[in-house]
């Protein structure tokens, strides 16, 4: 079984379940594998939670850079959006995982300041789109939790306006 899939299978089980339910059998019972198998590729909890960490921040890098527009502030609300409303959003399911040890979130930590640092001083107005970027937060967040409330044309807009 490849490495993705048995990510797949962590995450669906978090999204599913909660964080209580994530245990290497658990994961290799979904994915249809051994638990030998699964500790081939993770060798324990924290090596799985690592592992969707670093795909999560490699997702949305690859979503920020296929993104043809203009800065990158216009590029991180254009893979926000799309990252949201295709179904990617793992974030939640991942730091819900991670939640139980704080020093697994440091890659996280890392790229969240990247990405919200990133190519400021090329930006026309850099205080605006810091809080354009902020605002694609919240975004993950509400739609995280309560995704129909959200008109994600209406605020893409509007964000995108603001720049």
């Amino acid at each position: 079984m490849r490495r993705d899939e048995l990510l797949d299978a962590a995450e669906g089980l978090l999204q599913d379940q909660g964080a209580q339910a994530l245990t290497l059998a658990a994961v290799a019972e979904r994915a249809g594998v051994s638990k030998g198998g699964l500790l081939y590729h993770f060798a324990s909890k924290d090596a799985l939670v690592k592992g969707m960490i670093e795909r999560l921040i490699a997702d949305f890098d690859a979503l920020i850079e296929a993104q043809s527009e203009s800065t990158y502030t216009r590029a991180y609300v254009a893979a926000t959006f799309e990252a949201v409303e295709t179904g990617r959003l793992r974030r939640w399911a991942v730091v819900t995982g991670a939640a139980g040890d704080p020093g697994l979130l440091a890659p996280l930590r890392e790229a969240m300041d990247r990405w919200m640092r990133q190519g400021l001083d090329d930006e026309p107005d850099p205080l605006t789109s810091q809080v354009v970027r902020l605002a694609c937060e919240g975004v993950w967040e509400v739609a995280t939790h309560c995704a129909a409330i959200i008109d994600y044309a209406a605020i893409r807009a509007r964000l995108l306006a603001l720049l």
